[in-house]
């Protein structure tokens, strides 16, 4: 299974553990947790809905006739997903996973996007494992900074500054949640943790 093939899973496994739901609703749900940048088609997302029907984690339902609204486009209702009981342990499996594919850049969002229902030790190592791959990433960046000095115009050096910024940002944000994960209890939903002075 291709990386975002297993992404994409978690996805939309995290999100019909909410609740039922359509699949253009799910689509825009995916797209939020997925961010602008990897919008996410139909054609994409229908074949996963297929795949997880074939192997029994989600179902698909009619809803009930008498409130079901048709379809913009057809007299058809739509198909409403909801995960199965297999489904949920299935869920539950992806959660457990906090190895170096859990800290990459395609899938850590994703991985965060469900943290409130992953354990504090996996949340953990998550975290810890991101924050070191940033901070891999931070002395490449330094390095290839010095190295390029002279060779770099402005608009170059520039993107440099900026990549190396937001890499130093996301550390000091992954070592405030590292700091509160290890201090007390989870975040309060809508909450980060309290700003450092």
């Amino acid at each position: 299974m291709s990386r975002r093939a297993a992404l994409l899973e978690l996805a939309v496994l995290g999100l019909l553990h909410d609740a039922p739901m359509h699949g253009y609703e799910l689509r825009k749900r995916l797209n939020t947790i997925l961010g602008a940048f990897r919008a996410l088609s139909y054609g994409t997302l229908y074949p996963c809905l297929r795949d997880l029907v074939a192997r029994g984690w989600i179902a698909e339902t009619s809803p009930d006739p008498a409130k079901a609204t048709p379809a913009p486009s057809s007299r058809r209702a739509r198909i409403v997903y909801e995960l199965t009981a297999e489904g949920k342990e299935r869920f539950q499996e992806l959660l457990t996973d906090a190895g170096p594919a859990a800290w990459e850049d395609e899938t850590f969002d994703v991985h965060f996007a469900f943290f409130a229902r992953t354990e504090a030790d996996v949340r953990l190592r998550i975290l810890e494992g991101r924050r070191s791959r940033l901070e891999e990433r931070l002395d490449a960046f330094r390095s290839a900074a010095v190295k390029n000095r002279e060779r770099a115009d402005a608009y170059t050096a520039e993107l440099q500054r900026h990549g190396l910024e937001s890499a130093e940002r996301e550390v000091r944000w992954l070592s405030e949640l590292i700091s509160a994960e290890r201090t007390g209890p989870p975040l309060p939903p809508g909450g980060g943790p309290a700003p450092q002075t």
